[in-house]
């Protein structure tokens, strides 16, 4: 399960947590402009945007969780287990595996408005990366400072939603998400008042009581609304260091700690790496469950116009700071 947002002050982030119960391999892994993409079922692209985000690398080829391009145009992808079906390879379009679906849109689009004119000429396809890799049960956000869609392949089809709220979880679909906000529209981050009763002298016995009535579980629908409120409530001020602060804390709104999901006999779910990505600056943070210090990748410090993959692996290992 996971959560995905965006942010805006000054710059635009974007970001999204991974929770999982235990970890593929994860790497910041930055694509360079003239690395190949490989294609299965269309042309080689040779040269392209460049790209940083989280992946794991088999093959030498990055299976991209959640990227960015130079752009600034950002791309997450979250589990959506029983309602993702992918299509049949067609004719005539563009037939993109679900795989290879955030470099494809990444490395060719610079804004949501260019992505949306491709989609309509694509072909989502299940074709596996490798008999041990199989097709994930994925939907995906995508986003720029200037707009944010929601996109997911059911049955019906490749449906596209604009996403006023900034933020995507797992089941149900969209509409549905988004449908269900409507139970939380009371809420408000003020102290409340009594609509209970006139008749009934109901007060507040504490400071800190706003947002009462804010779902406080793991279900991928609480998530939805909790970061919504969150996200749509949040003040920082414009700096680099504030907005990333504040980016994590609305993030860690739903954090999920050992023991409180359990997913099989022994086995919890937990947040593996939380990020947030500069768009605009192409710098992408991370902490982990071990390790809650932000550690920052600057894609602009690498070689862009290479060829090959540059690759980090997570810093999993907290330090304590002693002041005494």
């Amino acid at each position: 399960m996971c959560t995905a947002a965006t942010y805006k002050t000054k710059d635009f982030y974007m970001g999204r947590t991974l929770d999982y119960e235990f970890s593929y391999g994860d790497e910041i892994t930055v694509t360079p402009r003239n690395y190949p993409f490989h294609f299965r079922h269309m042309e080689e692209l040779e040269n392209h945007y460049a790209i940083i985000g989280m992946a794991h690398v088999a093959d030498d080829y990055p299976l991209y969780y959640d990227a960015v391009n130079e752009k600034g145009l950002g791309m997450a992808g979250l589990n959506f287990v029983g309602n993702a079906v992918y299509q049949e390879i067609q004719e005539g379009r563009e037939n993109v595996a679900q795989f290879e679906f955030i470099p494809w849109i990444l490395s060719q689009c610079a804004s949501v408005e260019e992505a949306k004119k491709m989609l309509a000429e694509m072909n989502l396809v299940g074709t596996v990366f490798a008999p041990q890799f199989p097709a994930a049960q994925l939907h995906w956000i995508l986003a720029d400072k200037y707009a944010c869609i929601t996109i997911e392949c059911v049955r019906e089809g490749l449906k596209v939603y604009d996403n006023p709220a900034g933020v995507l979880t797992n089941n149900p679909p969209f509409e549905q998400q988004m449908f269900l906000l409507n139970q939380y529209m009371h809420l408000s981050p003020k102290q409340p008042e009594n609509h209970f009763s006139e008749q009934l002298p109901l007060q507040t016995y504490s400071r800190g009581m706003g947002a009462l009535g804010l779902p406080g579980d793991l279900s991928s629908t609480s998530r939805f609304a909790k970061v919504a409120f969150t996200r749509a409530h949040a003040v920082s001020g414009d700096s680099e260091a504030e907005s990333v602060s504040q980016f994590f804390h609305i993030l860690g709104s739903v954090d999920q700690q050992r023991g409180c999901c359990e997913v099989a006999d022994g086995k919890y779910e937990i947040t593996i790496y939380t990020s947030c990505w500069n768009a605009q600056k192409g710098i992408y943070y991370y902490n982990t469950y071990e390790n809650h210090q932000i550690t920052a990748v600057d894609m602009h410090r690498e070689n862009l116009d290479g060829t090959t993959l540059a690759r980090y692996p997570l810093i999993q290992k907290g330090e304590i700071r002693w002041q005494n």
